[in-house]
């Protein structure tokens, strides 16, 4: 197939030349300079591959004709030129493609046909957790517990790296996926073995992969079962999508960080309703923000809720690659190319048109935090006080109805001993000191995550002000948990320059790892005395982390305010200790003189942290340290790992062979109608992937936790979820077992309850849908609004999957998730018209009938019956099964089980 546009041009740069596809035969016809930045990306991509099967000129001239207003319902293909991956989500992907060549084995085809052939990179950052803190030998135990607990994974990973192709691996010990990508892995362009340029663009196996946007280049999250697709050559399927510009416009005021800045974009955005769409940003303001800034802000494009949060490539993108060690050469490259294209951003170009725009004046930002448990949730500094004092008070309210309920029925009470409950505090003895812990108290402080930990000026900000808060005398409260889990190894190396790390640990901010630590889930254990006063008290406590994620039972069980903020912020409410200290108007301590210390007196202002930027930070450190990133240090180089080419499937409780493939026969079936379905789970809005699939602790009460334990394993080793996604009995045990699903369906309870009908018996989710599985009865999740936030999770779908789901049926879903559900079989449906499951009457106790999907459905109808008065509830419900290379997904099976059948044909 010949195409009228994919016309390949010649460019020379330095003596060498190369290929590359401009837009020329393009803009004969239509003005491509009116497009976003982020859809001329897609068009590029649709040129390149304008002579293989699965574009057309149809495609290239509805991209080229792409109308801003128009609700996207035209289809194209993406193929992203990478795929990036970390160990949570990556030692599953990696799983799932042992177990494919095996699937290929049984259906009498070559195994290595399975096998990578786009770059794919894997950063293991996820599975350290903070086990030991405040101390100088801190980062080396958890390190070492960290590879004695995680050995069966990583030497799982070993053999990949020899199994297969195009697969590298960045070892433990080294940064966050994110960080290391924008600081080490990103190219900005690509130049492949045949000397064929193009933009750098990628799918990644976390949500956060929307970091890379604020270098200029075009990735998302997907769920790791697309990723895999990605891997083995499918080409990612999409609907030309709408784009919203933001437009900056004003100056950053003086004592404003990039945290506040992203904390009000990602509110603002939230409200406007971006789900699905790209956002670009624009502007004059664009000038006040480094690199660091950019990437802040397009890190957190999923608590946004948008598929990207991109900026244009420009002299500051340039400026970032000369600091971190890119070569002259490729830096050249990058302009050169980028000029070509029509891809360089230059201040005088003319605006694009976009399907919305937002202002956002610099000069209005204030001090911000978001909590207590969405990242949507912004909060001025002002305000933090007395918003916590209504959670407060929210809390006591429900604690005495539970104190009432419990009494009434003539039991004991549920909250702990009432008389401390009713206190509100407890006596605690810690360290050597007496205190009472009380509601409010900040339990945990974590300077962590990939989203701040990358920006030297938060990062700085945060050790200057240790540094003054030292001077001082203050000294952190002894029930905080306090840690530093920078997203790479350069940054200790410039705190430690700048003389700011002996300030920090002086206030326990001791290096504990290098990886996602409790931004993830990963918090560790509180003191065994801190977390005992907890729960005798029923104590509302929280935790201040520079995170980007704080929903419920994510960041620690036992702590349920959870609040986002900048690093020195983190800093000052570990001083403070407690969320009822108004930083504005409360003093911090006293210093030693026994006068009071206000956050207004040791926090540094913008001149004193750029000079220590510019002082303290250079290329040579990050040249120095990503010299040798993918190398290791013994005990990672020492790994054992099989060679052979398919794996041999050892016992193990962390590596097990998936079930997905079994018994799969060459062709699919006819796709079924779902009859006499039961509901599993109700749920209400908001429902993220870690209600679903969660990837913290592990109790041992739980059905994870007995299965374990019936493997020989002690709770202590139990490590997480995270950890153990490659092992499906685990994961189909975990799902929706986070300890703060409210599941409707048992009211009042919280964590992994249901009730199983008809017996109408109260028992755990996955007991009952094994159950129901001996029965053969298929299975509905009912739930309301933005069904499936947050995390990439493919396990959010694949656990689902495997306890017999066959249908969600929601009000509306988050991008990944819903992508997710389709690309493991689950059908999603959407209420119509402004149903729900409350205004339909539907309880949950009902036997639904669905009637089977057809590539043209649109819409399809929903039986409801219910048994206890004997009526019925018909209804349309929306497919959400987007695009037609979805439908193909579907009906095979899922989108690995139509990728087999392709390769193995």
């Amino acid at each position: 197939m010949s195409s009228n546009y994919a016309k390949a041009a010649k460019l020379n740069h330095n003596g060498q030349s190369y290929t590359y596809y401009p837009f020329n035969a393009v803009a004969e016809k239509y003005d491509v300079a009116r497009l976003p930045y982020s859809l001329r990306i897609l068009l590029e991509n649709l040129l390149r591959h304008g002579e293989e099967e699965f574009v057309s000129d149809a495609d290239i001239e509805a991209l080229a004709n792409w109308q801003p207003k128009a609700d996207p319902d035209k289809e194209i293909a993406f193929v992203p030129a990478r795929v990036l991956l970390q160990d949570f989500t990556g030692v599953p992907a990696i799983v799932d493609l042992a177990a494919m060549r095996d699937a290929m084995k049984d259906l009498g085809r070559e195994p290595e046909k399975i096998n990578p052939l786009a770059p794919v990179e894997l950063v293991i950052d996820h599975s350290v957790m903070v086990d030991q803190y405040g101390q100088a030998d801190s980062f080396k135990k958890n390190t070492e517990i960290e590879m004695q607990r995680n050995k069966e994974r990583y030497q799982f990973l070993r053999w990949g790296q020899k199994a297969f192709d195009n697969f590298r691996v960045v070892p433990p010990g080294t940064g966050i996926v994110h960080q290391v990508n924008l600081e080490y892995l990103a190219r900005v362009v690509f130049n492949n073995d045949d000397n064929v340029l193009y933009p750098d663009t990628l799918v990644g196996t976390d949500s956060h992969t929307t970091m890379i946007n604020g270098l200029g280049i075009l990735g998302w999250g997907v769920g790791g079962i697309e990723a895999e697709a990605a891997m083995l050559g499918q080409p990612v399927s999409m609907l030309i999508p709408q784009v919203v510009g933001v437009r900056l416009k004003g100056a950053i005021p003086e004592g404003i960080t990039a945290t506040d800045l992203v904390l009000t974009v990602t509110e603002k955005l939230r409200k406007l309703g971006v789900v699905g769409k790209f956002v670009e940003f624009f502007g004059e303001g664009l000038s006040q923000l480094s690199l660091a800034d950019r990437a802040t802000i397009a890190n957190m494009a999923p608590e946004y809720g948008a598929t990207c949060g991109i900026f244009p490539v420009d002299e500051e993108t340039l400026n970032y690659l000369r600091l971190t060690g890119r070569s002259d050469e490729q830096i050249e490259l990058v302009k050169q190319y980028m000029q070509e294209m029509g891809l360089w951003h230059d201040p005088d170009d003319k605006e694009a048109e976009y399907s919305d725009i937002l202002d956002v004046d610099l000069s209005e930002l204030v001090p911000s935090l978001a909590g207590p448990k969405r990242p949507q949730d912004r909060i001025d500094l002002t305000s933090a006080k007395s918003a916590f004092d209504n959670l407060l008070d929210e809390h006591k309210a429900q604690q005495e109805q539970l104190i009432a309920q419990f009494e009434e029925e003539g039991g004991h009470t549920a909250v702990g001993h009432s008389e401390a409950a009713e206190q509100g505090e407890v006596k605690v003895n810690y360290r050597g000191e007496d205190f009472y812990l009380q509601h409010g108290d900040v339990v945990i402080a974590a300077i962590t995550s990939c989203t701040n930990t990358s920006n030297p000026a938060v990062l700085m900000a945060a050790g200057l002000l240790a540094r003054n808060a030292s001077k001082l005398g203050l000294k952190t409260k002894p029930w905080v948990k306090t840690s530093l889990a920078p997203g790479s190894q350069v940054v200790t190396d410039y705190l430690e320059q700048a003389g700011l790390m002996d300030d920090l640990e002086n206030l326990g901010f001791y290096l504990v790892g290098y990886g996602c630590t409790t931004c993830i889930g990963n918090a560790g254990p509180l003191p065994e005395p801190i977390g005992a006063a907890i729960k005798e008290g029923n104590l509302l406590v929280s935790s201040v982390l520079s995170g980007n994620r704080n929903f419920e039972g994510r960041i620690h069980q036992d702590v349920r305010a959870n609040y986002l903020a900048s690093p020195p912020l983190v800093v000052a409410y570990a001083l403070a200790g407690s969320m009822h200290v108004d930083l504005y108007n409360d003093p911090l301590g006293q210093d030693k003189d026994g006068k009071d210390v206000f956050l207004k007196d040791i926090w540094p202002d913008t001149e004193e942290i750029q000079q220590a930027i510019q002082a303290n930070l250079s290329a040579d450190s990050f040249k120095s340290k990503y010299a040798d990133v993918f190398k290791g240090d013994q005990d990672w180089q020492g790994l054992d790992a099989p060679s052979s080419n398919r794996y041999e499937w050892p016992d193990s409780t962390y590596v097990r062979k998936p079930p997905f493939f079994d018994g799969m026969a060459a062709k699919p079936e006819a796709v079924p109608a779902i009859e006499g379905a039961r509901c599993l789970v109700k749920v209400g809005d908001s429902i993220t992937t870690d209600h679903i699939s969660p990837a913290g602790a592990i109790k041992p009460e739980s059905p994870a936790g007995e299965y374990l334990q019936e493997q020989g394993i002690k709770p202590g080793d139990f490590n997480s979820y995270g950890s153990r996604r490659g092992n499906h009995e685990v994961m189909m045990r975990g799902t929706f077992a986070n300890v703060r699903l409210k599941n409707q369906l048992a009211p009042g309870s919280e964590g992994s309850v249901t009730r199983y009908f008809p017996d109408d018996e109260q028992t755990s989710i996955y007991d009952a849908a094994m159950r129901y599985q001996q029965q053969g009865t298929p299975l509905v999740v009912l739930a309301g609004k933005e069904y499936g936030t947050g995390s990439s999770r493919d396990w959010a779908a694949k656990g689902p999957a495997l306890l017999g789901v066959k249908a969600v049926i929601a009000e509306g879903y988050e991008r990944i998730h819903r992508s997710n559900l389709v690309g493991m079989g689950i059908l999603p449906l959407e209420f119509v018209d402004g149903d729900s499951a409350d205004s339909l009457g539907l309880d949950g106790t009902e036997h639904f009938d669905i009637e089977a999907v057809s590539e043209q459905s649109r819409r399809i109808k929903v039986v409801a019956k219910r048994e206890a008065d004997n009526t019925t509830i018909e209804f349309e419900a929306k497919v959400r099964i987007d695009t037609p290379n979805e439908y193909q997904y579907y009906a095979n099976g899922g989108i690995l089980k139509f990728v087999l059948r392709k390769l193995a044909a």
